[in-house]
């Protein structure tokens, strides 16, 4: 393994210091100095990095000497490598070249350094303004009118490390570049990555915070359809203790699916203060938003193209390939069922059991001991009814029913004084929907889809509330016609205005429909 250069420094400096060590360690009469310097040099010595023999001039030994001597306190810093005083400063690389460098780097921060330099080869030679592809009109064919030079060419190229260093020395460093995503919010994630600094955190509490996640298995596996796919894995992990709350492979990335997972996560551990998720479809779908709001748990997104702030459970991924996907290469028989139980197995006797870096502790350790900031879960059933949508459809008076994901309900008599019907109901289950007390927050009776068949038998049930007595009645034909008091007062008020009739009456001997010829028009 290489040793970095502080390494390599630290390790001279040491060497230096055991080499003189006989000099400074005792008091030296004057004029015995030369000799104990002569017989240093006359040694051989081991090279402090490759370990060859290797022996050392008297001036260079009585030069180490004198440097430690002008650090009393600390000979190890007068026996170090001292620092060039040009150094970061480059003669080569001009204002010009810099900044061609900079601007190259802006618009491929993807490329190599090695392709980098081509380029810039290209652009140096060339010059400013050159199309690279052959002379312009009056142009020579370096790319220059003639008689000129360009003025990026004004220097030699520099060699690849000297290119090298600067781009280090700007930050000028290879990113992924996330290919045919050009959006606004990815721009904008991208500048802030380049401008602001990237910070590790932790939660100070057990379930002040939960990560969840979606992870596309390696290996594909048989669906009962007989189809090879690659399931997706959905964990939960605790920010502070980094336990996997819960962790289950499903066929899907849905909101469906997240709900099921988290739920059980709910159950088996407590109920967070906060949980992380990215910007994904299933994390924004409104039965896990309006969930986590009716049980009082903050929802925080990762920025946008910022997937390094879910860092902790990105971790657990590479845990989870290398040695529990690992262990299964060899098993051709592999269900979703199988991989399931070994994934359970190997969390929770292997994962949650093991030493982490980053917490000097097993998971379990940590969680069991630490601050514990949990709530108690509500049971199954009130986890279902709370990990719903909210709607508010229109009630058809007709015939009492409004229309969910456009499958028709039928709304008990009780209810038909509303004008809409607030439910709660999630999209995969609407054998599962309830009309919602807005005022009371909970749910108050459940309601069914309409049964066309079973309404052909004719039987009817009362209503809860009797509509008025005059509610679909047809007026009697022998009562005598009458206005609206309101339409006689304006043609009334019409009349007395003094005004000439709007229209002039039309006189017809014919019967209507039909021509002076007889035939109908």
């Amino acid at each position: 393994m290489s040793k970095g250069k502080s390494d390599v420094g630290r390790l001279w400096a040491e060497f230096r210091h055991a080499v003189i060590g006989p000099l400074i360690a005792v008091a030296i009469e004057r004029g015995q100095l030369r000799g104990e310097i002569e017989r240093l040099a006359a040694n051989v010595w081991k090279h402090p990095l490759g370990g060859a023999p290797v022996q050392f001039a008297y001036s260079t030994i009585e030069r180490w000497y004198y440097q430690a001597r002008s650090e009393p306190i600390d000979p190890l810093a007068g026996l170090a490598r001292r620092r060039r005083s040009d150094a970061g400063v480059s003669r080569v690389i001009t204002a010009e070249l810099a900044v061609l460098i900079e601007r190259q780097y802006r618009q491929h921060p993807g490329w190599t350094v090695q392709l980098h330099v081509d380029n810039l080869a290209v652009e140096v030679e060339d010059g400013p303004g050159s199309t690279h592809g052959g002379s312009e009109a009056g142009s020579t064919p370096g790319g220059s009118e003639a008689g000129s030079k360009p003025a990026a060419a004004a220097a030699p190229m520099p060699s690849y490390s000297t290119i090298r260093r600067h781009m280090r020395r700007h930050g000028f460093h290879r990113v992924r570049v996330a290919r045919g995503v050009a959006t606004e919010g990815a721009r904008r994630a991208r500048q802030r990555y380049r401008e602001c600094e990237v910070r590790s955190y932790e939660a100070e509490q057990v379930h002040a915070l939960w990560h969840l996640d979606y992870h596309q298995c390696s290996r594909a596996v048989a669906t009962p359809a007989g189809a090879m796919e690659k399931p997706h894995l959905l964990a939960i992990i605790d920010d502070h203790s980094r336990l996997i709350c819960h962790a289950q492979w499903y066929w899907s990335e849905s909101t469906e699916t997240l709900v099921h997972g988290l739920s059980q996560a709910f159950q088996k551990r407590a109920l967070p203060r906060a949980l992380m998720t990215d910007n994904g479809a299933a994390m924004r779908g409104e039965e896990l938003v309006s969930g986590l709001g009716e049980l009082d748990i903050e929802h925080a997104h990762t920025l946008a193209y910022s997937a390094y702030q879910n860092g902790k459970i990105e971790v657990f991924w590479a845990q989870l390939e290398g040695r529990l996907i690992a262990m299964l290469e060899g098993f051709a028989e592999l269900s979703i069922e199988l991989l399931n139980e070994y994934t359970l197995a190997w969390v929770e006797q292997e994962y949650q059991r093991t030493g982490h870096e980053e917490i000097d502790s097993a998971p379990i350790e940590r969680y069991l001991g630490g601050p514990n900031v949990g709530r108690e879960s509500p049971g199954a059933e009130q986890l279902r009814q709370r990990m719903r949508r909210h709607k508010s459809p229109r009630l058809r008076r007709s015939d009492g029913t409004i229309t969910i994901e456009r499958r028709r309900f039928e709304i008990p008599s009780a209810y038909h004084h509303l004008d809409v019907i607030p439910v709660r109901y999630a999209r995969w289950d609407l054998s599962y929907v309830h009309i919602y007390d807005e005022r009371e927050r909970r749910v108050s009776r459940r309601i069914f889809p309409l049964d066309r068949h079973a309404n052909a038998d004719g039987r009817r049930g009362q209503r809860s509330v009797a509509l008025p007595a005059t509610h679909g009645e047809i007026l009697d034909p022998d009562t005598p016609d009458t206005v609206a008091p309101l339409l006689e007062r304006y043609r009334h008020q019409y009349r007395q205005s003094g005004l000439p009739p709007a229209l002039l009456p039309f006189h017809t001997t014919t019967r209507p429909g039909r021509h002076k010829g007889g035939k109908k028009s």
